[in-house]
């Protein structure tokens, strides 16, 4: 099904479920027949097969909470992994797992209430999170064994929205983002893409009390002399909010103050 979005308004839920399945069976044949022990760059301190484990039980997580449609935040992470007891065999489990997410997320009403540590609070919220957990773990699979990544901008620049939208309630775990504030600076993400990305952008103010994500019209208003913006394809923009890229490389057009972007960037990793 081809992606549609616009920022701001979330992808239709089929999108969501059936990237999930492919990006997924990606990950797994990434890993698969590559040394466990490879050191995963984007991830310190983890290895190839801390990474495969971390993608699996996320989904196995996530798919737990969708079938239960939780009410209230969950006591406890763990579930029934069923891990294969050689590291070798993690990227078929992965795999393996595929058709029970896939059957989870079929049956799952998207618009069922649901608890959610983010802005949405219903079942949908956790299908566009699964995703790019996976994606972003994707690519970093991918830039571990030397492989280069390709990202849909569609998907991409969903993922951008998905990240700044859910920033705010982040503090759950991931303390700097509650010490994340300013002035009234505004940051301005812009996609360059000449695909259907292309023009998608999103306008954070750090404010004395913490940021807000501002609504287009309300971002048009604000001053340009006040922006600093960071202009890039969707794909980048999305590494680059992960922390897997930085605005000082050549992918990046950078316009403003830079001293705003390191204040984000120091306090927004999770």
């Amino acid at each position: 099904m081809e992606a549609t979005s616009r920022a701001g308004h979330p992808l239709p839920y089929d999108i969501y479920r059936e990237a999930i399945e492919r990006e997924t069976l990606r990950f797994a044949e990434v890993v698969e027949g590559a040394e466990p022990t490879t050191a995963v760059p984007s991830c310190p301190g983890w290895t190839l097969a801390e990474l495969t484990r971390h993608v699996g039980a996320v989904q196995r997580w996530f798919s737990t909470l969708l079938s239960r449609l939780v009410q209230e935040p969950p006591r406890s992470r763990d579930v029934e992994l069923g891990l294969p007891e050689s590291v070798a065999d993690y990227g078929r489990w992965v795999a393996a797992g595929v058709p029970d997410v896939a059957a989870v997320l079929r049956s799952t009403d998207p618009g069922a209430a649901m608890w959610a540590w983010g802005e949405d609070q219903h079942a949908r919220f956790w299908a566009r999170r699964m995703l790019f957990e996976t994606l972003v773990h994707r690519v970093d699979a991918e830039r571990a064994v030397g492989r280069e990544s390709t990202l849909d901008p569609v998907l991409a620049a969903d993922g951008v929205d998905e990240f700044l939208v859910n920033l705010p309630h982040a503090h759950l775990f991931a303390a700097g983002v509650s010490k994340l504030h300013g002035d009234g600076e505004t940051i301005a993400f812009q996609c360059t893409d000449s695909a259907e990305a292309a023009g998608d952008e999103w306008y954070v103010r750090l404010e004395p009390d913490g940021f807000r994500l501002l609504p287009r019209a309300q971002a048009a208003a604000v001053p340009s002399k006040a922006h600093t913006a960071v202009r890039g394809q969707a794909a980048d923009l999305l590494l680059l909010l992960y922390g897997r890229r930085s605005y000082q490389e050549p992918a990046f057009e950078v316009v403003g103050d830079t001293a705003a972007l390191d204040h984000w960037f120091a306090h927004t990793a999770f």
